[in-house]
């Protein structure tokens, strides 16, 4: 059974029972690490009883017909072709594999953003820090902006760049081809907002700039992907954060054109095919089939999909489930802005889907470290059991709180006492001690 026989009840508290959650926790934090409905983890459970009972026959004999209809399951559901979706753990992995597979050049240019991923950021920085050093040059993006704003601004960066490897190209004068690849975020994390990713797609299509698309907190939240109307050239989401699938899943999309570019999964797998090698043919694509086993690993992560794609028709689906927390992110935002006395990071509304970014009443001299967040996440989740994230941005200390069906108005007043609280607990060893230590 992958969904209960009853109907559901309202969204709202009277979910919570199919869901883990202790009776005291109030979980605004759901962008972090997703969460798993209880029928969702008996299914994988079940799964996993099955396996046990003849792991090799489940592996060696039976394990690709059992991802494949999840697999092409999630390839409807973001509008991509069955063997252009794969399974990776997590986005981290999937825009690792894209980046540490591309062929670089020196005089390539990576291009991050001031709100990329930090683990992301840090993976463009490894490759420019490595041989053949490519470069990296970072868009800058501040809030509160608006849309028409990002996407002007990012076309003068990009227009910047081919007219500088352009002139590049010329002076090296021996037909190298360089390239910029622009890593772009659909759903920002830290803040959490929506960034008109599929126009940053088409500018870079315009210029012949390859995109990889960090689309980590999409599936399950962001409403009609259609990704061959997109076209990205590489994109990544995890199923795990919105989806209500297992933690750890997120999928891979490559679309045919390039999968060539892909020639190993990270870990290399068995099958790999050297570009010395004449490929076999196989029933599904090689670059299917490559992802299909990269090692031992727990595949209920990845087979837990359909159980959460029931459960989630369960309630009503896609389209019911994201207009009550898109709706409850907007009034909830509103409230904690209220009765924290301070601003909406956007207070238009035209980046919010299912989190809402709110200032927090911390002077910004207090610094970024680990100490501060150590305390305030210490404060929120073990004295007043309520997770949200926090962090700074353009100069100021906000929090992001994630709306889900099982949240309803009263958590995010019951958000904004322990945020006060925290706060000004906080202030108070500052000024005591210049400190945050626990």
């Amino acid at each position: 059974m992958t969904a209960p026989l009853e109907p559901p009840p309202a969204f709202g508290h009277q979910l919570r029972q199919y869901f883990g959650f202790e009776s005291n926790y109030v979980n605004l934090n759901h962008g972090s690490y997703g969460s798993v409905p209880i029928p969702v983890s008996a299914a994988s459970q079940a799964t996993f009883t099955f396996m046990e009972k003849n792991i090799d026959r489940f592996i060696r004999l039976h394990l690709p017909e059992y991802l494949r209809p999840a697999r092409h399951r999630m390839a409807e559901f973001v509008g991509a072709g069955p063997d252009e979706i794969v399974f990776v753990p997590n986005a981290s992995h999937g825009t690792n594999t894209v980046l540490r597979n591309l062929v670089w050049n020196k005089g390539d240019i990576i291009v991050t953003a001031t709100t990329t991923f930090l683990s992301l950021e840090r993976t463009a920085q490894y490759i420019s820090d490595s041989p053949p050093h490519p470069s990296v040059s970072v868009f800058q993006v501040n809030f509160p902006t608006t849309r028409a704003s990002v996407l002007q601004n990012f076309r003068v960066h990009v227009d910047t760049l081919s007219s500088k490897v352009q002139a590049k190209q010329r002076e090296i004068g021996d037909g190298t081809k360089l390239k910029i690849v622009a890593v772009i975020d659909s759903i920002v994390s830290n803040p959490g907002v929506h960034l008109p990713w599929k126009e940053m797609v088409a500018i870079c299509r315009e210029r012949g700039i390859l995109t990889v698309v960090d689309a980590a907190h999409s599936v399950g939240q962001e409403p009609n992907i259609n990704l061959k109307e997109a076209d990205p050239d590489f994109w990544i989401s995890n199923c795990h954060k919105w989806l209500y699938a297992k933690r750890a899943c997120a999928i891979l999309y490559v679309p045919k054109r390039n999968q060539h570019l892909i020639r190993s999964t990270f870990p290399t797998p068995y099958n790999y095919i050297s570009p010395n090698e004449s490929p076999e043919t196989h029933g599904e694509s090689h670059f299917a089939e490559m992802f299909g086993w990269t090692g031992t690993t727990d595949f209920t992560h990845y087979l837990s999909i359909q159980p959460a794609l029931h459960f989630r028709e369960w309630l009503g689906g896609e389209q019911k489930i994201n207009d009550y927390c898109h709706s409850l992110a907007l009034s909830g935002g509103k409230l904690l802005s209220k009765l924290l006395g301070t601003p909406l990071l956007d207070p238009t509304g035209e980046f919010t889907l299912n989190m809402v970014n709110v200032g927090l009443p911390l002077a910004p001299s207090i610094p970024d470290n680990g100490n501060t967040l150590g305390f305030l996440l210490h404060n929120l989740i073990e004295c007043w059991h309520v997770s949200a994230a926090v962090f700074q941005h353009n100069g100021r200390w906000w929090v992001r709180a994630s709306a889900q069906v099982w949240n309803e108005i009263s958590d995010f007043d019951y958000l904004s006492r322990a945020l006060k609280d925290s706060c000004e607990k906080l202030e108070l060893r500052y000024r005591r001690n210049g400190s945050a230590k626990l």
